[in-house]
């Protein structure tokens, strides 16, 4: 373990690194316990995997639990992650059923683990109704919403709500995300890990290698989507963006990603971008297993440009992962997009096909420019997006639920 705590501090810096330990050594003692939907797949399971190896790390009592569900049950999430998002239709009575019947088997499977802790966080709409259910409870639960709340559906959103405003707090991850909650509401971005597979320095030839062995040469530059197929990562849009852009320049068009075990859309969306792919030989849609880090590692290593073209987003742990790799990224103007992207600095945000189309053009043409907007992007992780600095804001906001009135500012 203090091995790990070294090798955090050799990219973060020492300083980072004892500030942490000393706000950890403030929680020893006390037990923490992370809850959500699924273990692997998706920009949360990715969080939690590194975010409790390091929290053990720091000598802290935390532990990982994930709830379990039928099809049904992840139908009717999937719904809600959509609805929230703003798409239009709502919640069945059977969904509804199905939802309050698998919450309460959760809770009788989980109920003493969670009641015991003394502090819980729930992450995003699928385990929210575990608080109401454990009426024993005895520590502070935070409700941690990751996606984009911006503009939901109304009527699912009044259907969240009943379920999460009994939390001590909440965590949305921009301002335009948050919504009237009757406790404290905090604003902390999600983050990647230096140290994982996805995004430890690779050497030219093992990308290389990578791409050899899938099936895509490099004789022509890369652009790159990395992403769930899911319709709010726009698949389709990246494609039109491409066939746009081909028109002046020769390129790739790469698409790679999978699914997760609560998501049964995944494979309508992955059934759709194969059939607009069309045989098209340079394109390449790649279907990837949840563990295959290091594998995205080498595309986004390998790519020339790095899309991540969403409608909606959360925050988008994607456009992070590229951007540490020094590479410019075209994205969404959108959530969370829009806070790791600065115009001309480290990329560029679009709202069309024919925007992210004239996007790719000028960076291929202007390889200076790539390298330049590289170096800022790098630098623009390190200083905000890194699990060292999620962490401690996710441990600062335990301090100061239990600290007396006046002493939010101290820690928050």
């Amino acid at each position: 373990m203090p091995d790990m705590i070294a090798r955090y501090a050799e990219v973060v810096g020492p300083h980072t690194m004892d500030s942490l330990k000393i706000i950890a050594d403030m929680l020893r003692g006390k037990r923490i316990v992370h809850v959500n939907s699924t273990k692997e797949g998706g920009g949360v399971a990715e969080i939690l995997s590194s975010m409790v190896p390091l929290s053990r790390a720091l000598g802290l009592d935390v532990s990982w639990e994930v709830i379990e569900g039928n099809p049904e049950f992840f139908a009717c999430t999937k719904t809600l992650h959509n609805s929230l998002q703003g798409m239009p239709g709502g919640l069945s009575e059977g969904q509804v059923e199905a939802y309050a019947e698998t919450s309460r088997l959760n809770a009788l499977r989980l109920g003493g683990t969670l009641e015991d802790a003394d502090y819980v966080f729930i992450h995003d709409p699928q385990p929210a109704a575990l608080l109401g259910l454990l009426p024993g409870r005895r520590g502070k639960w935070i409700w941690r919403c990751h996606i984009d709340v911006s503009s939901p559906n109304r009527s699912v959103w009044r259907f969240v709500k009943k379920h999460v405003e009994g939390y001590d707090a909440s965590i949305f991850s921009l301002p335009d995300f948050a919504q009237p909650l009757p406790h404290t509401q905090c604003l902390i971005t999600p983050s990647i890990d230096p140290l994982s597979d996805k995004n430890i320095p690779l050497q030219k030839g093992e990308a290389e290698r990578v791409y050899g062995e899938l099936g895509v040469p490099l004789d022509k530059p890369v652009v790159l989507q990395v992403s769930r197929f899911d319709r709010f990562k726009d698949p389709l849009g990246v494609i039109e963006s491409f066939r746009i852009a081909r028109k002046h320049v020769d390129l790739r068009l790469v698409l790679a990603g999978g699914g997760a075990t609560d998501d049964p859309e995944s494979g309508a969306v992955l059934d759709e971008v194969q059939r607009a792919a069309a045989q098209d030989p340079d394109i390449h849609v790649l279907v990837l297993p949840p563990d295959a880090h290091r594998t995205i590692n080498a595309l986004q290593t390998g790519a020339a440009v790095v899309m991540q073209k969403s409608t909606k987003e959360g925050f988008g742990l994607t456009v992070t992962e590229a951007l540490w790799k020094k590479k410019p990224v075209i994205g969404g103007d959108v959530g969370g997009i829009r806070l790791q992207i600065i115009n001309r600095f480290n990329g560029f945000r679009v709202r069309s096909p024919e925007g992210a189309a004239m996007r790719i053009r000028y960076l291929l043409a202007h390889r200076w420019k790539r390298e330049r907007m590289g170096v800022n992007a790098r630098q623009y992780v390190l200083e905000n997006f890194l699990i060292t600095g999620q962490l401690r804001r996710y441990l600062s906001l335990l301090i100061a639920l239990d600290s007396p009135g006046g002493e939010w500012e101290r820690w928050i």
